[in-house]
C-alpha cells in the first residue's frame, strides 16, 4: 500500500532491520501559503544493515525521479509544453526498464498549492491521462515509487515551474536510504 497510515487498530513499533517510509506535508499558517509535500526513506538500524535489494530498488527509484525532473527542465528550456502525462510516461519508463513496472501503482505526482493535492496538472499517465500543461509559477510533486510485497520504496521532491526552468524546492533530493542508527 504505497500510502498505508497507522491507525489505533493497525500499527507497530519500529524495530531494528525495519525500512520506514515517512511521507509528511506542511505549510505556513498563513490561509495563502502553499504546501510543502516531501516522502523520505530511513532504515532502523546502520548503512551497513541495510539490505542490498532495499538499495537498489531506491536507485531505480532515485534514478526514475532524476529522470522526470531532468526531462521538465528541458522540455522548459525548449521552450516546449510540458504535459502531466509525459513526465509520467518518462518516469515509467525507467522503471519498466528494471523490470518493476507492475509495481509501480500510483501516478508519478500531483499539483500542490494551497491544498496538498492541488487543483493543477498532475503528472499522470496512469489514473487519469493528465494532459493539461504545467504551468509557470505552479508546484507540482515528483514521487516514483516501487511497492514490492516485501517492502516499499517512494522518493518525493517538490518541483517549482517556471517559464523556461523548473527548480527542487525545499530540502534536496534524497541520495540514499538514511540510516537511523
Amino acid at each position: 500500500n504505497p500510502h498505508y497510515e497507522s491507525t489505533a487498530a493497525n500499527h507497530s513499533p519500529i524495530q531494528r532491520g525495519d525500512l520506514i517510509l515517512f511521507d509528511f506535508w506542511a505549510h505556513l499558517p498563513d490561509p495563502g501559503a502553499i504546501y510543502a509535500d516531501y516522502t523520505w526513506m530511513t532504515f532502523a538500524g546502520t548503512c551497513e544493515e541495510i539490505p542490498l535489494r532495499q538499495r537498489e530498488v531506491f536507485e531505480i527509484v532515485k534514478r526514475a525521479r532524476d529522470a522526470a525532473i531532468a526531462f521538465v527542465r528541458q522540455r522548459l528550456a525548449d521552450n516546449q509544453p510540458v504535459e502531466g502525462r509525459q513526465v509520467d510516461d518518462v518516469t515509467r519508463a525507467v522503471i519498466a526498464e528494471a523490470g518493476y513496472a507492475d509495481y509501480f501503482i500510483h501516478r508519478t505526482g500531483h499539483s500542490i498549492g494551497t491544498v496538498v493535492h492541488g487543483n493543477g496538472a498532475n503528472l499522470d499517465n496512469y489514473e487519469t491521462q493528465d494532459d493539461r500543461v504545467l504551468l509557470p509559477n505552479t508546484c507540482c510533486s515528483v514521487e516514483p515509487g516501487i511497492y514490492l510485497p516485501e517492502f516499499g520504496i517512494r522518493s518525493e521532491v517538490n518541483l517549482l515551474v517556471f517559464e523556461h526552468d523548473a527548480e527542487i524546492t525545499g530540502v534536496p533530493p534524497q541520495q540514499e536510504i538514511t540510516p537511523l542508527l
